[in-house]
């Protein structure tokens, strides 16, 4: 068996300097926004507030200057999300292009598609989705189906994504298809990814509605979409060591365990200090809380310093779900006979009871996160 350590890491004078600067910013520009809206979390999207951070500096914030980024730390970054994520700020339109898009390119793309669409990125002009998932594929991504085939000087593909959140706001996605053989011993060898103009002919887009009644997911067909080589990301069939790289981006961050927090903040208000029962729960929550977020805060510490930090990411994710999910169970059984209807802590509970079964859906289901845990540390 293998052992795990997370180093921890702690954040310098200029981090919390920041993070003074980041919380008059949101003074200002949240104030008129309600506690119903917060409660999206990093889903809620407004393209104008992401120009309004690419214009402070706060997107691309660790990437090249020659790519429109600000050359900061990965641990001005973090301090920078957690706050967003805190004040339940709608981010969700470049959260994606922000946290793995932008990288991606700028790895496996760096003289052809990264210098004309990352520093727009950076701007908060330009918003990305994920074309992973497929129909009967989940989270196993060597199961996918959609395929792109060499026509001439570029690929024409053909095939169906789903639950690809943000694909009606976002104009470009990174798909991951199969462009090699589809033989079961080749699934991981044959994948490879491209970069997708949404206006592009042959391409809809559909809506998913959720539990919600909003629209986030979408599913996504291609039909004889035609793409130039240029739009080849990295090299051909390279798609899976790809992804990988691009899914630690996703699973590492503090929004894996920040989602509810609007609820937490709304169960501290309501909250009756004379009441052992609810300071027992709740202090065990903001301690578990407290616990995420050093595991997470030394996963940035880990992109700082270059180490890869796919399989503490991978923990942070799964760890964090759990809280997350447990949250409306606890807030109904502390609140739920005394919560009175319409008022902020139940419109709270009603989105977070809603929304949480899908935290561990959305980065990689529980079974295939733990499977990478029990093999990065040998258990299996």
């Amino acid at each position: 068996m293998r052992a795990l350590s997370i180093e921890p890491c702690s954040l310098p004078p200029a981090c919390e300097a920041l993070r003074t600067e980041v919380r008059a910013f949101l003074a200002e520009a949240m104030a008129a926004v309600p506690p119903e809206r917060r409660n999206r979390n990093w889903s809620g999207a407004d393209a104008d507030f992401s120009r309004r951070l690419g214009e402070r500096g706060w997107i691309g914030m660790t990437w090249p200057r020659r790519y429109g980024g600000h050359e900061r730390s990965a641990l001005e970054r973090y301090v920078v999300l957690e706050e967003l994520l805190a004040a339940g700020a709608p981010v969700g339109a470049h959260w994606v292009a922000d946290r793995q898009s932008g990288p991606l390119l700028m790895r496996f793309a760096p003289e052809t598609l990264a210098p004309r669409i990352v520093p727009r990125i950076a701007r908060g002009e330009v918003f990305f989705c994920i074309g992973m998932s497929e129909p009967d594929a989940g989270s196993d991504l060597a199961s996918i189906r959609t395929r792109a085939e060499k026509k001439g000087d570029g690929w024409v593909i053909n095939g169906r994504k789903v639950w690809t959140s943000g694909a009606h706001r976002a104009h470009y996605m990174i798909a991951l298809v199969r462009t090699g053989t589809d033989r079961a011993a080749d699934r991981h060898q044959g994948l490879s990814q491209f970069l997708v103009d949404m206006r592009t002919p042959g391409l809809t887009v559909r809506p998913i509605l959720n539990q919600l009644g909003d629209h986030d997911f979408n599913e996504v067909t291609f039909d004889e979409v035609w793409l130039p080589d240029e739009c080849l990301i990295g090299a051909e069939g390279s798609g899976w060591q790809q992804v990988g790289a691009e899914l630690a981006f996703e699973r590492s961050g503090p929004e894996r365990y920040l989602s509810c927090t609007q609820l937490l903040l709304e169960m501290l208000d309501q909250a009756d200090a004379a009441d052992p029962r609810q300071a027992e729960a709740l202090g065990r929550v903001v301690a578990q809380y407290g616990t995420l977020r050093q595991m997470s805060l030394g996963v940035a510490g880990m992109l700082a310093r270059g180490d890869n930090p796919a399989l503490p990411a991978a923990l942070v994710k799964d760890q964090g779900a759990l809280v997350e999910q447990a949250m409306p169970d606890l807030a109904h059984a502390l609140f739920g006979d005394h919560v009175p209807p319409g008022s902020t802590l139940d419109k709270a509970m009603r989105y977070a009871t809603l929304s949480v079964p899908s935290f561990s859906l959305r980065g990689g289901t529980r079974e295939i996160l733990r499977g990478i845990i029990a093999k990065g540390l040998e258990l299996r």
